[in-house]
């Protein structure tokens, strides 16, 4: 196997740099999902204040599909736990306030006895609440207010997120527009970076197998058992509605496209890799913006078993990475303008069908081998390790 070991990665001199001045950091962009990303994210804000995370609004379960119902918004679970992690721990009343945001509400207790315990959070009286300092506390009682105002006799409050209640509410009082709702409650959590939903769509995930079948709704095809199927997941596309398939087209607001051309480094993360990563560069536009932009483009294999990825091979999953971004874009359209770097750790990590590097380098890309596994996080990437590699590259 003939990876390439770069010398000068992690470059000591540059993190030091960023160290000193994380507000003058680099500005790093992820297109991301779910909680993989949430301690490297936490480990990047040592080093830069500018990492910008785009994340999938598609989430068609727990507590986020029953607000997605009552209030015909995106998904909000995968933001608010992004906003979280990038939260500055230095300001006063974080630690409860974390505390108070990652509370879920009983599963098991009946509809009035959850009203009275969100009452409580709202009165300040509940212990969680109570602990929070005075001003932080009044903010999220605010948020959840307009959200309890707002929820119909009958919602369903059975293992809700207390953090996803105050951005819904937030969501509310900012008349349903959600990047206002995100800059409000970034700013009142004094978030180190930048947090956005791809697309505002409120749109569901389609899984296409290669059995023919198809599988709408983020929540069922991350529990697909595609190996009990002996079936792979062909292509992704969106649905207006998830009860049926009613093929829609989503497209990059003009603001995210220049967020990708701000960026100095693009990165596709470890994460479920149709749910969390390909789903991102559906809306049209995405490709296109990537192709444009200078900056290098780095692609982190999930380490471990990624559901999502049985019966892809790490050489496939980047040649449908590429198809999915080439799809978009006027051909031809030079590998070097969508991917540059596959990042791998090659005596530490596990990936799907092994390490083919004649093959990933025949894709048109170089294959970065890095120490990304430690003790620690095995069989995952370390956040520090991880966030050391990406911040030398950008």
């Amino acid at each position: 196997m003939d990876t390439v070991q770069p010398r000068g990665i992690p470059d000591s001199g540059r993190l030091e740099r960023y160290a000193l001045e994380p507000a003058r950091g680099p500005e790093l962009l992820f297109f991301t999902g779910g909680s993989a990303l949430d301690s490297t994210s936490r480990a990047l804000k040592r080093y830069t204040h500018n990492s910008t995370h785009l994340v999938t609004p598609y989430d068609s379960g727990g507590s986020s599909a029953i607000l997605r119902k009552a209030f015909s918004m995106p998904a909000i679970g995968d933001l608010r736990s992004r906003l979280m992690s990038l939260a500055d721990e230095r300001v006063t009343g974080h630690p409860e306030g974390v505390r108070l945001f990652a509370h879920r509400l009983s599963k098991n207790a009946g509809a009035p006895q959850l009203r009275a315990e969100l009452d409580s959070i709202i009165a300040g009286e509940h212990p969680l609440a109570a602990v929070v300092d005075e001003q932080t506390r009044d903010l999220i009682c605010i948020q959840l207010q307009a959200c309890r105002e707002a929820m119909a006799e009958d919602f369903d409050l059975r293992g809700a997120s207390i953090g996803n209640l105050v951005l819904a509410g937030t969501y509310l009082r900012n008349a349903k527009n959600l990047d206002a709702a995100i800059a409000e409650f970034a700013r009142h959590a004094q978030v180190l970076g930048e947090v956005h939903t791809v697309t505002n769509d409120n749109y569901h995930l389609v899984a296409h197998l290669d059995d023919g079948s198809r599988v709408i709704g983020e929540h069922l095809i991350t529990g697909l058992d595609l190996a009990a199927r002996n079936a792979v997941i062909e292509q992704l596309s969106l649905s207006h509605s998830q009860d049926e398939w009613q093929p829609v087209q989503s497209v990059l607001p003009e603001s995210r496209q220049r967020m990708i051309a701000a960026a100095e480094l693009i990165c596709f993360p470890p994460g479920s890799f149709y749910t969390s990563v390909l789903a991102n560069l559906l809306p049209r536009g995405a490709g296109r913006a990537i192709a444009a932009s200078a900056a290098p483009k780095v692609y982190v294999p999930s380490l471990g078993t990624d559901p999502e990825q049985h019966g892809i091979s790490l050489t496939e999953s980047v040649r449908r990475l590429l198809a999915m971004l080439c799809q978009d874009c006027e051909p031809p359209v030079p590998v070097s303008q969508l991917l540059n770097y596959v990042l791998i750790d090659s005596r530490n990590g596990h990936y799907n069908g092994g390490i083919d590097v004649p093959a990933l380098q025949a894709l048109g890309v170089q294959v970065l081998d890095l120490p990304l596994v430690s003790a620690q996080s095995a069989p995952l990437a370390d956040a520090q390790l991880l966030s050391e590699a990406l911040l030398s590259l950008s």
